[in-house]
């Protein structure tokens, strides 16, 4: 009898990285292979690498490590951002034995007939105007929700920002194929499916290999909306510039599109704007805010900014500290700016120290904490729907409401990827929410 190959994988970065795991590893079980936790003995380790910040670059030498620890003998092998942007100083860390660029990581399966370790890394990777192909994804089995890849790459040109360079040009999956990989999670089971990509307001270019649009992201919602079987769909970030109002006022009327949204700003400060070479002034970014509140008063806004990118003086923080404390927005995603090579940025003077950009997001952070809260509160005495996940956390199951806000109740099993209706009552100690249920229990 044959001893099937174990392996086990390992995702640094965004909910996209994660749809392209999942989807890397059902073409691994394809080929006879046994997935295992990433915590347990396997023959083979994969991680999908980001590079994002210079704190996913650093946490990719730890997890090497941990592999090692666990099984020495493991073949080990990197994918993704990092692996495209430098892929000889990943084959340059102990214990890495395959590194595979932006069009080789779906083909990984390809690479393993030897599965012997290597002295050094063997690296397979490609100029970044090669990856001008698509390749779908989504995430299944991980989560009560599903992550869905629906778009790759960007074509804009943001001075701090490496994902032009590590994914390529801007392109889309199909219509068609969107929609029938909507179907096949959605008779998995699965009552969430969250759409994902690079700059996934973009949908349309590139869908069928050529720049013009064939799409717009409003047809994709509009198609998506109809699919039989899915219950919630919820847009995971998308540019202020391209989220139209047509958009906004669809959702608003959605039978399955959630009231969420995430929308990036960066800078509250329009003259780091246009450092930044960002597509907007926080002028427009106002009344993206303000259309959503306006047809969907409950919706929850999510805001990535970044602090101490160059030349951000104290001034120009503190007007974007004080612009988001009196937007009505929901809470923050703060990233401390972190200099990438062959970006614009990483060129310019006027450096603001690590010291200070550490207390700046240090303030952000604690404006989230606020801003969440808030919200929160804005919600109690408010009936909601429930999806509960399936983690067993200090006896409790934890779930979100459909705009995003997060509950606990006392572990029941058979509560695992339901749907509930609840009136929220609540706030308690560790900031989560307390409800009770309107209706009778249903359990799947």
């Amino acid at each position: 009898m044959n001893h099937r190959k174990k392996v086990a994988f390992y995702t640094l970065g965004c909910k996209l990285n994660f749809s392209e795991t999942s989807t890397i590893a059902r073409s691994f079980t394809k080929e006879g292979f046994e997935r295992v936790d990433f915590e347990e003995e396997a023959d083979i380790y994969v991680i999908n690498t980001c590079s994002v910040t210079e704190n996913a670059d650093k946490r990719f030498k730890t997890i090497v490590k941990k592999t090692q620890k666990i099984n020495p003998d493991a073949f080990v092998a990197a994918v993704g951002c990092y692996a495209q942007l430098k892929p000889e100083e990943l084959a340059d860390v102990h214990g890495v034995d395959l590194v595979l660029g932006a069009t080789e990581k779906f083909k990984i399966t390809d690479y393993l007939n030897d599965l012997s370790k290597n002295d050094f890394g063997e690296v397979h990777s490609c100029e970044i105007d090669q990856a001008d192909f698509y390749v779908g994804a989504y995430s299944i089995g991980d989560r009560t929700r599903a992550f869905l890849k629906v778009q790759d790459g960007c074509d804009y040109k943001c001075t701090y920002c490496t994902i032009p360079l590590a994914r390529g040009i801007s392109r889309s999956d199909a219509l068609e194929n969107v929609l029938h990989n909507a179907k096949e999670i959605s008779e998995q089971g699965i009552k969430e499916i969250v759409l994902t990509g690079v700059n996934i307001g973009d949908y349309g270019k590139g869908e069928f290999g050529n720049k013009r649009h064939e799409h717009t992201f409003l047809d994709l919602v509009k198609a998506l909306d109809a699919v039989e079987g899915i219950e919630r769909l919820r847009i995971s970030s998308i540019e202020p510039n391209l989220l139209k109002n047509e958009t906004i006022d669809f959702v608003s009327k959605s039978k399955t599109f959630v009231p969420h949204f995430h929308i990036p700003l960066q800078s509250g400060n329009n003259e780091i704007l246009k450092k930044m070479k960002r597509r907007y002034l926080r002028e427009l970014y106002v009344d993206r805010v303000q259309k959503i509140k306006e047809v969907m008063p409950h919706a929850c806004i999510g805001v990535d900014v970044i602090v101490g990118f160059p030349g951000e003086t104290d001034d120009h923080f503190l007007e974007t500290y004080h612009f988001l404390n009196e937007l009505d927005i929901s809470y923050l995603h703060v990233f401390t700016y972190s200099e990438r090579e062959n970006t614009e940025a990483a060129a310019m003077k006027e450096v603001v120290p690590q010291k200070v950009r550490a207390k700046r997001s240090k303030m952000l952070r604690g404006l989230s904490v606020k801003k969440r809260r808030a919200f929160y509160e804005s919600q109690l005495g408010t009936s909601r729907t429930v999806l509960f996940e399936g983690e067993n956390k200090e006896g409790y199951i934890h779930g979100f409401t459909e705009n995003y806000i997060k509950v606990k109740y006392p572990w029941n099993p058979e509560l695992v990827n339901t749907i509930q209706d609840v009136m929220l009552n609540e706030i308690d100690s560790d900031g989560l929410v307390r409800f009770e249920f309107v209706n009778e229990v249903v359990y799947n």
